[in-house]
């Protein structure tokens, strides 16, 4: 007998469609903010490496209390959509506000990075946490909220594309405006973040009009002192810390966004033959190769992490999601070891591994996710208290801190490469084929032997998740049952 599915498609395509728009806002984000801070605002690679570290401590911490706050309050429409209704304008505020680069001083560039970055990771978090806990109450069924999440997580991948698509267009357009240099960078940022945060926020907001909560599981009031704090059940949920775990280790799988624009200002050179140009034609020829290089890297990466995306979807009804992660990262690690013996001067060599490099991230990106939901069921049935809103706290903190990890190393490949972005004119684009070949290499290893390594790591905590089969099955029974005898309904 199939289990009752609670969710209509106009409802459920209401949600990924929110997805998408946050996909637009996140992406340009996660993938454009280090070079915009070290090319554009032009600020030093070691404050940006601390403003990472300084802001990733504060989600540590306001990531949790953002998860309580949704799990202890309740509103008359709902415990998680109300706030999709009030963040999405100073998200888009912030987000180009973040991609602004104003003409200061560089003591002041920073502390304007600072504030900028910090509030929009604050804000953010107060969007991304309840959104992201939704599928939860939409639905008690677990096959239908992993199979919603899963459709959910394609559609914000293919979002996290538009900023891609977006500098590539640009990088041919702008030329013709007579702009330069970092004038150009300035103004295609702006753009960028203009359109995404606009478009973006107007497809997140119909979220609220176009979804029901269901299942509102209530939380025990404390009874004594000896009764575990939210804390403490999150912490000593075991197969939600591994699911964590998984997605800190596998972080590096973020550089093959992350990092696209960086080989293709520093490593790759596809374009056409150099010599004898200068000015606007010189220019033209390496915002070109740029454009072309960074294209044609997101189509690759796209078509391997869309497809896994997609993929997981039919692959879950005969694979559990450990097996899918296991394997995939398998694949990726392997593709991008082979990419960095291929190296930086073969670039059309290195497409096809790209594809198959990337399929990590859209597979890891809509397992964890989906994970989580089955840990926050585990943790339900042993403790009788679920944490929806800490639960997607914790997988909001991991891909931030992710993100984090993975502008980290791209930081610090410029440092350990000797990259003096000050030392480039401001007036043209940089030339790749006038970089030594350690800048060239340092960058290349970015989107090679740097996720090689993490997505090997990232399988060992894979090795001891057990929710997985029969386990998954009787647990899920199990948990209907006990909600039947606490009298707990679903709408």
């Amino acid at each position: 007998m199939e289990a009752k599915m609670y969710v209509p498609k106009k409802e459920w395509l209401a949600y990924c469609v929110g997805a998408l728009g946050q996909g637009m806002v996140y992406a340009i984000m996660s993938s454009y903010i280090s070079d915009f801070y070290l090319n554009v605002l032009k600020v030093t690679p070691i404050f940006v490496l601390l403003l990472m570290f300084i802001a990733r401590i504060w989600d540590a911490i306001n990531d949790p209390i953002m998860g309580y706050i949704v799990d202890r309050n309740s509103f008359k429409n709902g415990k998680m959509r109300p706030y999709l209704l009030y963040t999405p304008i100073p998200v888009a505020i912030l987000t180009m506000l973040l991609f602004y680069a104003p003409n200061l001083a560089d003591s002041q560039k920073m502390i304007y990075a600072a504030i900028t970055y910090v509030a929009w990771g604050m804000i953010y978090t107060s969007s991304d946490v309840p959104f992201w806990s939704l599928p939860n109450a939409l639905t008690p069924n677990a096959d239908e909220r992993g199979s919603i999440i899963s459709k959910a997580r394609t559609f914000n991948g293919i979002g996290s594309a538009v900023p891609m698509g977006l500098f590539m267009i640009l990088g041919f357009i702008l030329p013709k405006f007579n702009l330069s240099g970092t004038e150009l960078e300035k103004t295609k940022y702006v753009v960028m973040a203009l359109i995404c945060s606009i478009i973006g926020n107007i497809l997140f907001v119909r979220v609220y009009f176009k979804t029901k909560e269901r299942v509102n599981i209530p939380v025990p009031e404390k009874k004594n002192k000896n009764q575990p704090n939210a804390l403490k059940l999150i912490f000593t949920c075991k197969p939600l810390m591994l699911t964590a775990l998984m997605g800190v280790l596998s972080a590096a799988r973020y550089m093959f966004q992350a990092g696209a624009v960086h080989v293709a200002r520093y490593s790759f050179y596809i374009g056409k033959d150099l010599s004898g140009l200068s000015g606007a034609e010189l220019e033209s020829a390496l915002q070109a190769n740029i454009s072309k290089v960074s294209t044609v890297m997101a189509a690759a990466s796209a078509i391997g992490m869309f497809g896994a995306m997609i993929a997981v979807t039919p692959l879950i009804k005969k694979f559990n999601y450990k097996q899918i992660v296991i394997v995939s990262a398998l694949l990726g690690a392997t593709s991008s070891l082979a990419m960095w013996f291929i190296g930086y001067e073969h670039f059309w060599a290195c497409v096809p591994l790209l594809v198959i490099s990337a399929i990590p991230c859209g597979t890891i990106n809509v397992c964890a996710f989906a994970m989580v939901g089955d840990c926050l069921d585990y943790m339900e049935l042993k403790t009788g208290v679920r944490l929806t809103g800490m639960g997607s706290a914790i997988q909001s903190f991991v891909t931030k801190f992710g993100n984090a990890i993975a502008t980290s190393f791209i930081i610090l490949m410029y440092i350990i490469a000797d990259l003096d972005v000050s030392s480039i004119s401001a007036s043209i684009t940089a030339n790749p084929l006038e970089m030594t070949h350690g800048v060239r290499n340092g960058i290349f290893s970015i989107i090679s032997i740097i996720p090689a390594v993490s997505l090997f790591i990232c399988i060992i905590p894979m090795l001891f998740y057990n929710i997985t089969g029969e386990y998954r099955e009787n647990m899920e029974k199990q948990l209907a049952e006990q909600r039947k005898r606490r009298g707990i309904e679903i709408d």
